[in-house]
């Protein structure tokens, strides 16, 4: 059975578990505060606390992980967390995941974000395709369209796993 790891398992990332559960994925999420866990595990998802600003967190939950989505296109922290998150930060993990079991990546370019850090990060997922050969997905599909986007963001595992 294939694993999934959600960064940034709010309320869409719950969603997005529960229809990727309901295709036979095991499933983890990620928040960041430790009250979130008990949400995340309401939803059938094991839940973990991390940081996606501190990647070591992170790289200590792939080792069972053939998708790794990351849904921070609506992340709320300071404007210099958001730009690293999407940026440094997000470059260090990917390179990382050479090493790594992680099969494919979906990266949310879509949110309340800035337009210019979610561009940003889209580049940088799709320079790791390029450089590394790690099979991406950048969806952007709008997050406000939730129906769309849960199809987008399904559609983008299935096309990583096909």
């Amino acid at each position: 059975m294939a694993r999934a790891l959600i960064v940034g398992c709010g309320c869409r990332g719950r969603a997005l578990g529960g229809r990727l559960g309901a295709e036979g994925w095991s499933l983890r999420g990620t928040t960041r505060d430790p009250e979130h866990v008990a949400d995340i595990e309401a939803a059938g998802i094991e839940a973990a606390v991390a940081d996606p600003d501190q990647p070591g967190t992170l790289l200590d939950l792939v080792g069972d992980v053939t998708v790794l989505h990351w849904l921070l296109g609506t992340a709320q922290a300071e404007p210099e967390v958001i730009a690293a998150i999407h940026g440094a930060r997000l470059g260090a993990l990917l390179e990382r995941l050479v090493d790594t079991p992680v099969r494919g990546f979906v990266y949310e370019a879509a949110g309340d974000v800035e337009r210019q850090q979610l561009e940003r990060g889209a580049g940088l997922v799709r320079s790791a395709a390029e450089t590394w050969r790690i099979p991406v997905e950048v969806v952007d599909a709008d997050p406000t369209d939730f129906d769309r986007w849960l199809e987008a963001m399904t559609a983008a595992t299935q096309r990583l796993v096909a």
